[in-house]
């Protein structure tokens, strides 16, 4: 990555990562690399997404395919899918994929699922080089998923493992704007959810795919969110934490 491509990744942030950011750069990361990042850190300013207004909040919805449930057990990842939100609206070209070498066996019923095949998974990018291009294109954006908790633990696992970085982002279900109107939904699948939304199903169990249905439904929801009178992320916590 070029100075230019660096300066212009971080000034697309968001907000400030963690220090840790530094022990999850690539090993070979010379020294003014780490420096100039160290530096530009310090010009980076902390934003209060909770307070940020609901039409203008900036968010990555993602969607990995893992070759099991369980992180902890060895399960790995084999591709992730994502793309950018501001508000509701949907920036059509600002997607990320990758498939990636999980480097161990992968299930036969995994592969016919995802329609991915092992040759395409030997070519692919190893975990640690996905990961860090995956954070490139996020920065430090709130991150959104659905069924976001397996997300979340694969992303703390293998960045813990493969780059040293405490995983440190905000990471929202699709169901948390979804709860204001139906307060039980966390267990639905994606496909029922869009089907009731009227968002077409289409290449299920696609890593990109899926993010940009998840997207979809986020951008649905935001508007109703709004249209029922909620202005940011801190009011619909309110109202939810007021309901268990």
């Amino acid at each position: 990555m070029g100075m230019n491509d660096m300066i212009r990744f971080f000034r697309q942030m968001t907000g400030k990562l963690g220090s840790n950011i530094y022990a999850g750069m690539p090993i070979h990361s010379n020294p003014q690399q780490m420096s100039f990042l160290r530096q530009l850190q310090k010009e980076m300013k902390k934003e209060n997404t909770l307070a940020c207004p609901l039409e203008e909040l900036p968010v990555v919805v993602f969607d990995l395919e893992t070759t099991g449930f369980y992180p902890e057990k060895g399960d790995r990842i084999i591709s992730i899918g994502a793309v950018k939100i501001i508000g509701s609206t949907i920036l059509e070209n600002e997607v990320f994929y990758s498939l990636i070498n999980p480097e161990i066996s992968v299930p036969t019923d995994v592969l016919k699922l995802t329609s991915i095949t092992e040759e395409e998974l030997l070519s692919a990018p190893k975990t640690s080089q996905a990961l860090m291009e995956f954070l490139h294109f996020t920065g430090s954006s709130v991150l959104v998923a659905h069924h976001a908790k397996h997300e979340q633990a694969f992303m703390k696992k293998y960045t813990s493992s493969h780059l040293r970085l405490h995983f440190e982002h905000r990471v929202i279900d699709t169901t948390f704007l979804i709860r204001i109107f139906q307060p039980v939904v966390n267990s639905l699948p994606l496909e029922q959810i869009c089907l009731e939304c009227g968002i077409e199903v289409k290449n299920r169990h696609h890593a990109l795919a899926d993010a940009k249905m998840a997207a979809k439904l986020w951008a649905f929801y935001i508007k109703k969110a709004r249209e029922q009178g909620y202005h940011n992320l801190r009011e619909v916590y309110e109202y939810l934490s007021l309901k268990r």
